[in-house]
């Protein structure tokens, strides 16, 4: 087995898929540390900070289902190609803008390609590494390589800004993708799905504008936008269900493994990545720290991933996902219950927060690749670009959701705290609390106080929300009355039961 794994093309195939998770990973986590200098030098203010990344996973999430098919009809090597290629050429676009306006939508672009890049890494890993142990140690490499991404992606924006400029925090995804393709046409051979019928574009498009307007409508109100998103979402789930072979297969949710796992893929997305949006605007203006000094501090919440996710893969394997997932869940909310009491006591700075970033890293290495495998590893071969896509969808759409919730969570804790502190009311002390909110009205006295309430209601909305989630999952997981799906292959349950 170790042969077979360790082959030059198999090698080959999944440097392919490592690089190409680690530019994903840099994307993620380096934008976030640049954001106050966007503002300042785009003159954006703090809906277009939260919007230069919602147009990111909004994107992604409306391409994401479409991406799972056309993987599996078309060819996941020849669609892997072209989404890495689409993301250089859009890393460019974002690198050269000039505007908050042309950010915005270039970033939308960039993510278009990045979700479908995201979901081939993990259907070409899903069809080369079958059985149970090569499946374990190829994802727990990804996992790696994604957490290198995650882990000193802060640091990297954070340098980059500092010794250069903001636009080669995009810039420096053109050459990466260059390596990816070569790795690609040299390692990675053809698998498709022969049963994988036409796209399915009802389901695409009713998704795509339920969760863009029900995120328009958390940052922005609206009533009818808000009745957009419900029609929508409704419309979405009667084209699934009416659909003969859809790419959100609601039939894989009978599967206890596969939707304790997918409840993991929210439960990160609620809490741990949708923080990291809102932590560098708590160490860069709360505290006053620099751009470096600021991506330095987030090191402790990401790089835990880079040491836990392979142990997280081999907990997994030992002691069973339905305990590792909702132990990882657990461990990111008590962490963030710790990184509340952190910025809240007198002399709060990085020391303070240590304790509990590293809690959260550590819960998300456990649970981060033990999700994906898990997901995937529930369904067949075939039918991996599907499982993925609906994997990468509950993530994608709880994130951005998530990003624009926090915010509001965020700006309502600041405008709560001036109203009792300042005193007044109406629209002049929300423009203050949005200002306050973004790090634009000084570190010290009633702003910093204003700050830091703001940042313990996140706090303890992320923290409880995924101890919920945890707690959903291992029930489920641990269902004694299992419900298979009478139309699931011999395949699919031969498959998990070498798991």
């Amino acid at each position: 087995m170790r042969t077979v794994l360790f082959g030059k093309k198999k090698v080959v195939a999944l440097a392919a898929a490592c690089l190409s998770s680690l530019m994903f990973g840099l994307e993620i986590s380096s934008v976030p540390v640049i954001l106050p200098t966007l503002e300042e030098v785009l003159r954006g203010n703090f809906r277009d900070m939260q919007w230069i990344m919602n147009a990111y996973t909004i994107a992604c999430t409306t391409v994401l289902m479409a991406a799972g098919t056309l993987a599996d009809r078309y060819g996941r090597r020849r669609i892997f190609i072209i989404s890495v290629a689409l993301f250089g050429a859009t890393s460019l676009v974002c690198g050269l803008a000039r505007g908050v306006g042309v950010l915005i939508v270039s970033r939308a672009l960039q993510g278009v390609s990045g979700g479908a890049m995201l979901i081939c890494q993990v259907a070409v890993l899903s069809q080369l590494f079958g059985s149970g142990r090569e499946r374990s140690v190829a994802f727990g490499w990804w996992g790696i390589v994604f957490g290198v991404g995650l882990g000193f992606g802060p640091i990297i924006g954070g340098l980059i800004v500092a010794v250069s400029s903001w636009e080669w925090v995009f810039l420096v995804h053109v050459a990466l993708a260059v390596v990816v393709l070569v790795l690609i046409v040299a390692g990675v051979e053809e698998s498709s799905d022969p049963l994988a019928q036409r796209l399915d574009m009802g389901g695409i498009v009713s998704l795509s504008v339920a969760v863009f307007c029900l995120t328009w409508w958390i940052t922005q109100g609206g009533v009818v936008v808000a009745g957009v998103a419900v029609v929508s979402f409704i419309a979405f789930l009667r084209v699934e269900r009416m659909h003969a072979r859809p790419m959100f297969d609601f039939s894989v949710f009978r599967i206890r493994e596969f939707s304790g796992a997918i409840l993991g893929s929210m439960g990160m997305n609620f809490s741990f990545w949708p923080f990291m949006i809102y932590l560098p605007i708590y160490f860069q203006m709360g505290l006053g720290y620099g751009a470096v000094k600021a991506g330095l501090s987030l090191l402790a919440y990401t790089l835990p991933t880079l040491v836990v996710a392979p142990v997280g893969e081999r907990l997994a394997l030992r002691y069973r996902p339905g305990n590792v997932i909702p132990l990882g869940m657990f461990t990111i909310g008590a962490g963030f219950l710790l990184m509340r009491w952190g910025c809240g006591v007198s002399g709060a700075g990085w020391v303070t927060l240590l304790p509990g970033e590293l809690m959260a890293g550590i819960g998300l290495g456990l649970t981060n690749t033990t999700v994906t495998n898990t997901t995937t590893g529930a369904v067949a071969d075939e039918r991996a670009g599907m499982a993925s896509g609906i994997d990468m969808s509950a993530r994608l759409i709880t994130l951005a959701i998530n990003i624009a919730l926090m915010g509001v969570i965020l700006v309502e804790g600041v405008y709560g705290y001036l109203e009792r502190v300042v005193g007044g009311s109406g629209e002049g002390l929300r423009r203050m609390a949005e200002d306050i909110a973004a790090g634009h009205s000084g570190q010290g006295g009633v702003a910093r106080g204003a700050l830091v309430h703001g940042f313990e209601g996140v706090l303890l909305y992320g923290g409880v929300g995924v101890m919920v989630l945890a707690g959903l999952s291992f029930v489920i997981f641990n269902k004694k009355n299992r419900v298979v799906d009478v139309q699931e292959c011999d395949a699919c349950v031969q498959k998990r039961n070498r798991h």
